[in-house]
């Protein structure tokens, strides 16, 4: 294990299911979301494919953390055990695994099914000036001012 967790951290790192994380920053959460995600690719049973992973953070350098830190501590275990073939695979899946800023995944979940929300595929995302008219727009067509 890359740190020493707390009695804490290790009931979260190796909680079965879905488990709330809530701490300061600098409390090591990253780290313990770390541990978990190899935990769970490198398990003997069952272990999960890490092209599968969806980790879901609030900003690119958080979601770029994340990343570096989980290909970090996989080498690490590839280091550790070079003959484990599952542990190689799971390093090459990890390029597929989808870990990103909840703005790219929702972008990505209606880019994927812009038929199934009747919009045109070629949408665009609105940005600054653009959407201050639309907003103004909006708001006195729904207010009847002018």
């Amino acid at each position: 294990m890359a740190f020493n967790p707390t009695p804490q951290q290790e009931t979260a790192i190796y909680a079965v299911g879905n488990t709330l994380v809530s701490a300061a920053a600098g409390s090591g959460k990253t780290a313990v979301l770390v541990e978990r995600v190899i935990k769970a690719i490198t398990r003997e049973e069952n272990p999960i494919s890490a092209d599968k992973l969806l980790i879901v953070t609030f900003t690119n350098a958080a979601a770029n953390e994340m990343r570096t830190r989980i290909e970090k501590r996989l080498r690490e275990e590839c280091v550790a055990h070079p003959n484990n073939i599952t542990l190689t695979l799971q390093c090459h899946l990890l390029n597929n695994a989808k870990i990103c800023t909840i703005d790219s995944f929702c972008i990505d979940l209606v880019r994927d099914n812009f038929d199934k929300l009747n919009i045109p595929p070629d949408f665009k995302i609105g940005e600054g000036a653009t959407l201050t008219a639309i907003n103004e727009n909006v708001f006195y067509g729904c207010t009847g001012l002018t």
